[in-house]
């Protein structure tokens, strides 16, 4: 490429290519470099300070600054820092917390495996199911089950459980033996007239349709989100996932709850699961397992999953499944850390005592012209923008009306995340304060009022 000039920007556009970017847009507007970060703000290449309210992506779940990962990190890397768990070896961080994940999780669990993201996680998953199936001589009880919506990551097995149209154009997918049920999201698709508790056993009825459609014994999982992230933090109506688990545990088919985004205290609870009342028999964690300072990633499984392989790589010969980087000492150090700070800080409690101003705070915007539905737990939200409040219509998706609020957002200081149907989403670090949620809602508040201003001075929208 010629022409490249010498600044970061034009260097950035000339050589890296950026995972979720119109890379044709990238060309014309460029990157905001990211250079510092303290506590929950970070600072751009020209001094400009923003609110980081998504954490970074969903993750960054003690802040930017916090030495005791630093220290965690360099101990480790001169002690140690590289070994592998391949063929019998292993590492003391990597046993202290695969013990602390065991020991902490919501419900009965044996073992865990470890990665290096959610993506990776949600990978694994699908091929510990085949083989978990194949060992119990059920050949034919592959096919996974994910929802419309729902996020599960990028790579081709995590991306074909994704429900999102971006993921599956032109990458040919989803892959075979992977499917979608409903979307349960009770203010988008919840009939006139129907309680959320119906609409709840609608969609268990769904799901138990498809089951049986497709054969139960060829249906081995359903995977989901105890939030649904990425799809627009959707949270399950009222008795959702009491009926659904009821059906999975009639047709013998195993739950997967991905807790990328939901795990370590951000729905109000240690694990998403427990603020739903989810009973997996496997689980995945990433993201806050580290605050992301370092990539790593697990699946936790029951101890019926985890003797049946076990006896099937007795049987094989070995387990066949596994990453250079699994268990890291570096990553496993910082994340038995970002343990420890969750627990000693009692940052749960923290998240429970200052939830309410952000909660509260977006939910003053319910009557405002623009706004949908306000939705939420613990520190993590949404606010879904619409043309119509009474028909709740979309607006154009070319509009990018999301994504615009988004860009004024950072003009005003604040970071945030458009998803699709204008759902612009929230998910702090979980050690904001009180006072900084605060000033992070009135500056979604002015980003709010510049969109309704453009829509109606463009002529889009006479609302």
């Amino acid at each position: 490429m010629s022409n490249v000039g010498n600044s970061p920007e034009s260097r950035d556009i000339a050589y890296v290519m950026h995972p979720y970017t119109n890379q044709e847009k990238h060309k014309e507007i460029g990157p905001m470099i990211a250079e510092k970060g303290e506590g929950v703000w970070i600072t751009d290449t020209n001094g400009n300070k923003y609110i980081e309210g998504m954490a970074g992506l969903w993750s960054t779940s003690l802040g930017f600054n916090e030495q005791r990962l630093v220290d965690a990190a360099t101990k480790q890397m001169q002690e140690l820092p590289y070994y592998h768990l391949f063929a019998h070896k292993t590492t003391n961080p990597a046993i202290e917390l695969a013990e602390r994940l065991v020991k902490m999780a919501p419900v009965p669990m044996a073992q865990a495996f470890f990665c290096n993201s959610g993506s990776e996680a949600t990978d694994t998953v699908v091929k510990m199911v085949w083989y978990y199936n194949n060992a119990k001589g059920r050949k034919d009880k592959k096919k996974i089950i994910a929802r419309t919506k729902g996020y599960h990551g990028v790579t081709v097995a995590a991306a074909s459980m994704t429900g999102l149209p971006y993921n599956h154009l032109d990458f040919d997918l989803p892959i075979a033996n992977i499917m979608h049920t409903d979307c349960p999201h009770y203010y988008r698709f919840g009939e006139e007239g129907e309680s959320e508790e119906d609409f709840a056993t609608r969609m268990a009825d769904s799901l138990e349709k498809k089951i049986l459609d497709e054969g139960p014994e060829t249906v081995a999982a359903f995977i989901a989100e105890p939030v649904m992230g990425a799809g627009g933090v959707i949270l399950p109506p009222k008795t959702y996932f009491e009926k659904v688990q009821a059906v999975l545990k009639k047709y013998d088919v195993l739950f997967i709850a991905d807790e990328v985004i939901c795990g370590f205290a951000r729905t109000g609870n240690m694990f998403g699961s427990e603020t739903f009342d989810l009973k997996p028999d496997m689980m995945t964690v990433a993201k806050a397992l580290s605050s992301s300072y370092l990539p790593i990633s697990a699946v936790i499984v029951n101890e019926d999953v985890a003797s049946t392989i076990s006896a099937n790589s007795g049987k094989i010969g070995t387990f066949g499944h596994g990453y250079t980087y699994s268990g890291h000492p570096v990553s496993a150090a910082v994340a038995v850390e970002t343990l420890k700070i969750y627990e000693e800080r009692d940052i749960l409690g923290h998240v429970r005592s200052v939830a309410h101003h952000l909660q509260d705070g977006l939910r003053k915007f319910a009557d405002h012209p623009l706004v949908g539905e306000v939705r939420g737990t613990g520190l993590i939200a949404a606010v879904e923008l619409v043309a119509n409040k009474e028909t709740k219509e979309n607006f154009d998706p070319k509009m990018a009306v999301g994504p615009y609020l988004v860009g004024r957002a950072q003009e005003h200081g604040a970071i945030l995340r458009a998803m699709g149907g204008d759902g612009v989403a929230f998910s702090p670090p979980l050690i904001i304060t009180g006072e900084e949620l605060d000033m992070l809602v009135e500056r979604f508040g002015k980003a709010l009022d510049d969109t309704a201003n453009w829509l109606r001075e463009t002529g889009q929208w006479n609302g």
